[in-house]
């Protein structure tokens, strides 16, 4: 019985007549000079009922786009005025007046037609939209105006613009807000000093926009005269035959123009001789003596004269119509004057942008060599100064690396796991180099070429049981989140975090390898025993655990690196292969047993293949070839490298 009690107020709900709507409201009458465009709309035809709501300066003009962008405005089929709805079901509208937006009843859907406008109509109304969210409360609708300008700006914008910018408050919103009046006033402004001036606004500025904006001004077409015209809006003038302009270029030009006859290719001339040859000769001229290409041009003209073929220019002629005509470049982008103002501005602007790039590759550069560094400096130790080529140095990175992994599937917090794995990959790759040095490299001292033999195995080896444990695939060492991202300079200069925190690493550790080896006893028993191992063995000293000592903590060094490289690079068990053929050119190159001379190899080198890669970026694989036939030739003038050693390495 309650069920029919509902059911028979909701039919006489619907039954009884709507509220009120008012006809005569200036945004209905908006609406109705547009009806017919606004219920049958195509992107080609709605243009002009979008600007009508756009610029009728009615409050209401903003609900009335913001709903029929989300497809929620109806009109009404019998008296053709438009409102907004919600469904209440499938059969039942709630609908509302744009006038004062006051709920006028609950009406079948069968007496409303949806407006339902496609993507293109939706993106048009978003545009309009804009200029109403300039001026809204919420700042992050402001922004997000200013993003929808960027992306897609027009002439309207900037007016609206203007009045915002007059209103904003906020500063931060303020300057974004006058940065792109400027660049809107640079395409749309009527006045011409005003664009002028816009545009010498951005004198030396490096963001991408400004570019983007400027360069269409400075778009020009190729022409041709007899004389050069003295115009302002003459760009340049272009020679034939240069790298601006081809000789085919140039001539195509004049045949366009119909200053000159088309010409022909060699191989078409020679095909429409053949195909003239009568009782051996074409168009009278004997085929024997058409052995040289000035003959050839005599008979095809002949051959022309007759009608058989088009005429076309002789080499003498195409010369001839080259040497008379000036080629040059006029400005169609925009008018001279602002043209001009354009080229001094963009021509500031690549000049910094050329010193920003040598600077960002400067960056590039040291955190490229910090790399090297890190993955170096316990190679320093092991080669340089116990003269022990362990090619499995790489392989302590990868351990290092692996540990740090491990450590994060353990410890979710990536800071945490991070600080502990620096010093436990430090210690499971100083044991591993303490039993290696025991096992393996201790019965080998002198005897390099074992040596290499010896630890390549051990590296293959330990690639292998990676594999096994740790499969194929590359794993992630994840950074902490304090870590991404980079820290911006402007459009041109950045620098990762991570790089930054590798190359901070790097400095640590050179001022622990410092401290280690210049303020405690094991640096002086190292030191020692690396200058006269005899002489320090009759002073009480162990060569045998100091070096032990030494190759465990060059070992561990490598563990930390390992850890601070995954940050960024693929850990795999291949991953220490990426880094030992650098690592040794570090230590060559700096100076071998000299801590100093591998922070400077490690600097040239980086330096070196970062400049070669920026000369050739196409081809990294020759640029690091390029690199190793530096390398060569550095070494062939100092073989001792930057820092040549004193001790026992130099000695041998």
């Amino acid at each position: 019985m309650l069920n029919w009690l509902r059911l028979s107020l909701m039919l006489i709900c619907l039954a009884m007549p709507a509220g009120a709507q008012d006809a005569e409201a200036p945004i209905q009458q908006v609406l109705q000079e547009h009806a017919d465009i606004i219920a049958k709309s195509s992107r080609r035809t709605i243009g002009p009922a979008i600007d009508a709501l756009a610029n009728s300066g009615l409050s209401e003009a903003r609900l009335v786009l913001a709903k029929w962008q989300n497809k929620e405005m109806w009109q009404n089929e019998e008296t053709g005025l438009f409102v907004f709805a919600e469904e209440i079901d499938r059969d039942t509208l709630r609908v509302f007046d744009f006038a004062d937006g006051a709920e006028i009843g609950e009406v079948p859907d069968d007496d409303y037609d949806q407006l339902k406008p496609n993507s293109g109509i939706r993106g048009m109304i978003g545009a309009a939209l804009v200029q109403f969210q300039l001026t809204d409360p919420d700042a992050d609708m402001r922004r997000q105006a200013l993003d929808a300008i960027e992306r897609d700006a027009e002439a309207s914008h900037l007016a609206a613009l203007r009045k915002a910018l007059d209103a904003e408050d906020n500063a931060t919103i303020a300057a974004r807000m006058d940065r792109l009046e400027r660049l809107l006033a640079i395409r749309f402004e009527e006045d011409e000093a005003t664009r002028i001036a816009a545009i010498e606004s951005f004198n030396g500025d490096l963001g991408v926009d400004v570019r983007a904006t400027l360069n269409p001004l400075l778009v020009t077409r190729l022409e041709t005269a007899a004389d050069l015209p003295d115009s302002p809006d003459v760009a340049r003038e272009l020679k034939p035959g240069s790298e601006a302009l081809s000789l085919e270029a140039a001539y195509d030009l004049l045949v366009s123009e119909g200053i000159a006859k088309p010409r022909i290719s060699r191989a078409d001339k020679r095909a429409a001789l053949v195909a003239n040859i009568e009782d051996g000769s074409v168009a009278g001229v004997q085929v024997a003596t058409l052995d040289s290409e000035s003959a050839r041009d005599m008979a095809y003209a002949a051959l022309a004269e007759t009608g058989v073929v088009e005429p076309v220019a002789a080499e003498s002629e195409i010369d001839a119509a080259l040497s008379s005509q000036v080629f040059f470049e006029r400005y169609v982008g925009a008018p001279p004057e602002i043209a001009l103002a354009a080229a001094s501005v963009l021509q500031s602007i690549e000049n910094k942008v050329a010193l920003n790039q040598a600077f960002d590759l400067g960056l590039d550069a040291l955190s490229l060599a910090s790399i090297y560094f890190l993955a170096a400096i316990g190679l320093a130790i092991t080669f340089g100064v116990m003269g022990v080529i362990n090619m499995a140095h790489g392989e302590f990175i990868m351990m290092g690396a692996y540990t740090g992994y491990v450590v994060q599937q353990i410890v979710p917090d990536y800071t945490v796991s991070i600080i502990l794995a620096l010093p436990l990959a430090f210690a499971i790759t100083f044991g591993a180099g303490v039993a290696m040095e025991r096992l393996v490299i201790r019965w080998l001292y002198h005897r390099p070429l074992e040596t290499l033999l010896a630890t390549f195995g051990i590296s293959i080896a330990l690639q292998q049981i990676a594999k096994n444990i740790f499969g194929t695939q590359a794993r992630p060492l994840t950074s902490p989140d304090w870590l991404d991202g980079s820290l911006v300079f402007n459009d041109i200069v950045a620098i990762s975090y991570i790089r930054i925190a590798i190359f901070v690493l790097a400095l640590l550790f050179l001022a622990m390898f410092l401290l280690v080896m210049n303020r405690t006893r094991l640096g002086l028993e190292v030191r020692a025993v690396t200058q006269n191992p005899r002489m320090a063995a009759s002073m009480g000293i162990n060569p045998d655990r100091i070096n032990m000592l030494t190759f465990g903590f060059g070992s561990g060094i490598a563990g930390i690196a390992g850890v601070a490289i995954g940050l960024y690079a693929k850990v795999t068990s291949e991953m220490g292969a990426d880094y030992i053929v650098q690592s040794f050119m570090t230590v060559v190159v700096g100076g071998v047993g000299n801590i100093w001379g591998t922070l400077l190899g490690a600097t040239l080198v980086g330096s070196v293949q970062k400049g070669i890669e920026w000369l050739n970026p196409s081809n990294t694989l020759a640029a690091q070839t390029y690199m190793i036939l530096f390398i060569i030739l550095f070494i062939q003038f100092r073989p001792r490298g930057i820092i040549a050693l004193k001790g026992r390495a130099a000695e041998a």
